[in-house]
């Protein structure tokens, strides 16, 4: 399993479990046209206390890190909790809704798109408008000022301006 399987691993395991999401960041770009690696996926999770088991119970140790006790502790706080594939090294850092409820408007407009593996597989992802990808880069940038966050938009908005669709 490479770093986009265990992603999409991770997604897979939130529609069927029935949980709601929406994928933000780079990733959440790369359905815009953003072709940069990254070493994680920021989810933003509409998850209940009792979805909690299930979801840990989709990624056993001791390959993975998924403990539905730190997942109803991150509920009850209102922070991020990871899923982790330690023989990667690689995370999926899910966010609840509950802690950004900026986001419930983005949540509420999230769109079905498409993205493609390096294999040419395609797989129907939920993630934020290119709008509000851009909103979020803009304030990723604000606070560590990295380069990177400004490189993402131009590419979303070259993108879009294109007439592309997710």
């Amino acid at each position: 399993m490479n770093e986009f399987e265990f992603y999409i691993a991770v997604l897979q395991s939130l529609e069927e479990i029935d949980i709601r999401y929406m994928v933000v960041g780079a990733y959440g770009a790369s359905a815009y046209g953003l072709n940069r690696s990254t070493h994680d996926v920021d989810i933003i999770v509409d998850l209940d206390y009792s979805a909690c088991d299930a979801l840990a119970a989709r990624f056993p140790p001791p390959r993975y890190y998924a403990n539905p006790q730190q997942m109803r502790n991150s509920l009850r706080l209102g922070i991020m909790f990871n899923i982790i594939d330690t023989s990667m090294g690689v995370k999926a850092d899910l966010v609840p809704l509950s802690r950004e409820p900026e986001y419930q408007t983005a949540f509420n407009n999230r769109v079905r798109a498409t993205v493609i593996d390096f294999q040419g597989n395609e797989f129907a992802i939920w993630c934020a408008l290119a709008e509000d990808i851009i909103i979020g880069k803009l304030l990723a940038w604000q606070e560590g000022r990295s380069p990177k966050h400004p490189q993402d938009i131009y590419v979303v908005l070259t993108f879009m301006l294109a007439g592309f669709q997710p």
